[in-house]
């Protein structure tokens, strides 16, 4: 930066256009990252460098506007520095409101909080760019309450938005909440619906902290949301962006020094009205509590050698049929809960005999007392019943998967214990006793804030990993112990009646329409019974009919069910024989193919495009290894 001697008058626009041409060619952090310091200092306590400053932005042509204004935003050190950098630029210029107001929040997703928080900051710390600020948040709210943005944006931009609302709420006063509560309220009713509609956990959690953060601005007097999710990182830091800072400095001519010096007086004044209100009461409450403890001189009864009552568990399958349908013993209910799957397990023969009316009772059965882990002990139950007599009971729980009466949590209970007793069956057995450790959890487990689709993508990777060559050297490896795989002769009757009525809605259960949750659940299902019947001999007809379904779902709006749709390409690509994917399904896979790469160009999921790219690479390697056989 120059100094003009004598008093002269001159132009800046030449050094703008510099500017503008210089941050537009790539070299913003160069230029910018010398010259904002400066200007920084020069502007601290001088008014005429203020305007020097501005004039300088104002200058820069309007197709390099949006380099030099994201310089500007990302190199100041705070929203108060760069108003003083900036002044009222968006007022006076349409691009660069523009830039601020929709590219940078709307447009884009890829900037740090930091730079929202300067953004945002900067249109609050002077009155004439306030109204921006409520423009900005009502437009930031309409897209976050859109349905289409919150199904076809990704999570990135969503948390990227709901940044920005946070951000813009900790800046609003009293009267312009007053002015646009119900706008506010309609915006977040609309806004939870969506969001609490999604499939991804993330997507929900996003809802409910907007939400509750909406509630409490517009509710401060009366009651407020309140939602139950798991507090982790990103939730803090969100829940943090409502709650603003120490406030900006809105004088720019006060230097740094004087700052200091007024913040180091004012703090003590704090800390001894904090020590003056905390020690005041402290004596009164002991003498309060003084007088209410009277029975402080009563002995406690010697309860060390009690023993707790132990009530006895059924010892035959019958009688846990009737203690679960029609005791009043509640003891007796939840000593037979806890017994029942190593009673099932122990007595396959008694177990078969009532297999169907004992999976019809578990499906039904709701806890009574407050069991600790109720459900899994139910579900390991189901698993093992099915496990014990597969073929009938699986019949009996695919046909009641798209029945009437249910609920969804019912449903997605069949999917699940589907899912490990087929797990449980396919793998091999050691010193004759089934390994129970894969039934612990299922594979596509549905619990509030868990990543609905990490354990079927493990599927795939260790089925990718078995199939890769390494040489290495080293102490061998003893060998697996190998038995029959018990799921190859049931795995249709798990398989194709639940792919076969996926288009019929019925009064309470339409997965094609609401209930697309459940659609992702019973995708990625079919995706690990597709990948646990390898080498099965209905592994070819299960392959046909999996990819006809995925192919009439390929263009669904709901991300979950995209990544579950690419995940049944992946088990289909390694389960079933290159050389019959090659005879049945060639012109399948040829259109399959396309689609795929149509996915990694152009869906806004980057799970989806990751998951179309390993698929493509499986057909590659496919394409290799038939290579030989061929020619």
């Amino acid at each position: 930066v120059c100094f003009i001697p004598g008093g002269l008058d001159c132009s800046i626009s030449f050094v703008s256009h510099v500017l503008g041409k210089a941050c537009v060619h790539g070299r913003q952090k160069e230029i910018l990252g010398v010259l904002v310091p400066r200007l920084m200092d020069l502007t601290k306590s001088d008014c005429i460098w203020q305007r020097i400053c501005w004039r300088l932005v104002e200058c820069v042509p309007d197709r390099w506007m949006e380099a030099v204004v994201l310089g500007f935003v990302q190199r100041t050190p705070g929203a108060d520095v760069l108003s003083r950098l900036l002044g009222n630029l968006v007022v006076k210029n349409k691009k660069a409101q523009f830039v601020v107001t929709q590219k940078l929040l709307l447009l884009q997703y890829c900037h740090t909080t930091a730079v929202l928080q300067n953004l945002l900051g900067y249109l609050a710390l002077d009155g004439l760019r306030r109204p921006l600020l409520t423009k900005v948040l009502q437009e930031l709210l309409e897209t976050w309450g859109s349905s289409s943005a919150v199904k076809h944006s990704p999570p990135e931009q969503q948390l990227y938005i709901s940044k920005a609302i946070l951000i813009c709420l900790s800046h609003l006063k009293e009267p312009e909440i007053e002015s646009c509560r119900q706008e506010l309220l309609t915006s977040m009713m609309e806004g939870v619906k969506c969001h609490l509609d999604s499939s991804l956990p993330q997507i929900r959690r996003l809802g409910m902290i907007v939400a509750e953060s909406i509630s409490s601005k517009i509710n401060t007097d009366g009651p407020v949301l309140k939602f139950q999710y798991e507090e982790d990182d990103e939730a803090r830091e969100l829940k943090s962006l409502l709650v603003q800072t120490p406030p900006f400095c809105v004088v720019p001519s006060l230097p740094d020094d004087d700052r200091n010096e007024k913040a180091d007086a004012a703090l003590p004044l704090v800390l001894e009205s904090d020590k003056s209100h905390t020690a005041a009461p402290v004596t009164p409450v002991e003498e309060s509590d003084a007088e209410l403890d009277s029975d402080d001189d009563l002995i406690p009864y010697d309860m060390s050698e009690d023993k707790e009552l132990k009530t006895k568990a059924p010892v035959y399958i019958r009688d846990c049929i009737e203690v679960l349908t029609g005791s009043e013993d509640v003891d007796k209910w939840e000593a037979t809960v806890k017994a029942l799957e190593s009673l099932v397990r122990k007595n396959p023969a008694a177990t078969r005999e009532v297999s169907v009316e004992l999976a019809k009772i578990l499906l039904h059965l709701e806890e009574k007392t407050c069991i600790e882990g109720f459900v899994e002990l139910r579900q390991r139950a189901q698993v093992a019943v099915l496990t014990t007599d597969p073929i009938p009971v699986a019949k009996y729980l695919t046909s009641q998967f798209y029945s009437l009466n249910y609920s969804l949590r019912q449903r997605m209970d069949i999917l699940d214990v589907l899912v490990l007793a087929a797990r449980e069956l396919s793998y091999p057995k050691s010193h004759g006793k089934t390994k129970h450790s894969g039934a612990q959890k299922p594979c596509i487990q549905l619990l509030p804030g868990s990543d609905s689709s990490k354990d079927w993508r493990r599927i795939v990777d260790e089925r990718i990993k078995s199939k890769t060559r390494r040489f290495a050297t080293g102490p061998s490896q003893g060998e697996l112990a190998s038995s029959p795989n018990e799921f190859s002769s049931v795995a249709g009757h798990f398989f194709f009646p639940l792919i076969q009525h996926f288009d019929r809605p019925l009064t309470t259960f339409d997965l094609l329409g609401e209930d697309h949750f459940v659609l992702g659940r019973l995708v990625h299902t079919l995706a690990v019974l597709m990948y646990l019947a390898v080498n099965t001999v209905a592994v070819t007809a299960m392959g046909k009919a999996l990819l006809e379904f995925v192919w009439a779902l390929r263009f669904h709006t709901d991300s979950y069910v995209r990544q579950g749709l690419l995940s049944c390409i992946s088990s289909l690509l390694l389960s079933v024989p290159a050389q019959h994917l090659l005879e049945d399904m060639t012109e399948e896979l040829l259109e399959t193919q396309s689609w795929l790469g149509d996915v990694v160009e152009k869906d806004p999921d980057g799970d989806c495009r990751k998951l179309a790219l390993q698929n493509l690479l499986l057909m590659e390697n496919l394409k290799k290894k038939l290579e030989p056989v061929l020619s």
